[in-house]
């Protein structure tokens, strides 16, 4: 008697049956915690040691620096001090590891001795320096550092770039075009190395004169290239200033390019990022342009 073909069926599973589903690992969150520590001590020593982003949000280094644009700040070229550290953690001491002195037209990140924040100026006296202003002009060991006239500058009328009328008067106009831009007087100043670079001087104010003063050891006098609009080591603390010549220590590092910067008309919505972009800054080297001795311009606004 043969078996039916049920019991045949029953006693020959069938052999493309999917295996079980082994059980999934328990997430080890010792060791996951331990990656995201060590990932976020590696951005905070790259940020303290090697490099990091800077915002503009202030029109002290116009025409050079525009409100709105993203840059490089390297932290390493004069050294590191407590002003490294990422967020200022650190106390404030005179120490510096592997010290060196800035150039004369570097651009730097500098701290005030009475608040935890960044400035982002330009070097123009070294130690030893005597410096004076008159005139709007730097009068730097006794000798007016030249100036030489430059047409006019005219920046796109912008958000981030609105050309108040209380900050730059009559300097507002309307091109044959349409197009609205501020008028900017610019003067071409070079220094003793051969830096240069342009800076605006529109109108007589305060600080356009300063008496002589001699740069202490281990210290530079930082001015901004906007000098009408600027709070930088001529003005004191009191004024949101750098209240003298800063301490090297208080040196955080040297703005090298910019990244990208925007007009100020972006919103939340990514579509709009694009139509903000200033297309023609990206990647913009921040070192100054350095010219010969006998190539440089002479004074044509001698003010002194």
């Amino acid at each position: 008697m043969t078996e039916s073909t049920d019991n045949i069926a029953s006693s020959n599973p069938d052999k493309t049956a999917e295996p079980a589903i082994p059980p999934r690992e328990k997430i080890n969150w010792a060791v996951e915690i331990r990656g995201l520590v060590l990932m976020l001590a590696a951005v905070v020593a790259f940020h303290s040691l090697v490099a990091k982003p800077f915002y503009i949000p202030s029109q002290s280094m116009m025409p050079n620096l525009l409100v709105g644009d993203r840059l490089v700040v390297s932290k390493y070229p004069y050294g590191w001090s407590w002003v490294s550290a990422s967020f200022h953690v650190l106390p404030r001491e005179d120490w510096r590891i592997a010290g060196k002195l800035p150039e004369y037209g570097d651009i730097v990140i500098a701290v005030p001795p009475d608040r935890n924040e960044d400035y982002i100026k330009r070097v123009v006296a070294l130690p030893g320096d005597r410096i004076a202003v008159v005139n709007g002009q730097i009068v730097l060991n006794g000798r007016p550092v030249p100036q030489a006239i430059e047409p006019p500058l005219e920046l796109p009328v912008e958000p981030n770039a609105p050309c108040a009328a209380e900050d730059y008067p009559n300097l507002k106009v309307r091109k044959p075009s349409g197009k609205q831009v501020c008028e900017l007087p610019v003067l071409r100043e070079t220094m003793p190395n051969g830096a240069t670079y342009l800076v605006i001087d529109h109108m007589r104010q305060r600080l356009d004169n300063m008496p002589e003063i001699t740069v202490p050891k281990d210290h530079v006098f930082l001015m901004g290239d906007n000098r009408d609009h600027s709070a930088d080591s001529r003005a004191e603390t009191w004024e949101r200033g750098l209240g003298g010549p800063v301490p090297l220590a208080n040196i955080g590092g040297r703005a090298e390019f910019i990244t990208f910067s925007l007009k100020g008309t972006e919103t939340w919505n990514p579509l709009s990022w694009w139509d903000a972009l200033r297309k023609d800054r990206a990647w913009q080297s921040l070192r100054p342009a350095i010219v010969q001795q006998d190539q440089k311009r002479p004074a044509t606004d001698d003010r002194i």
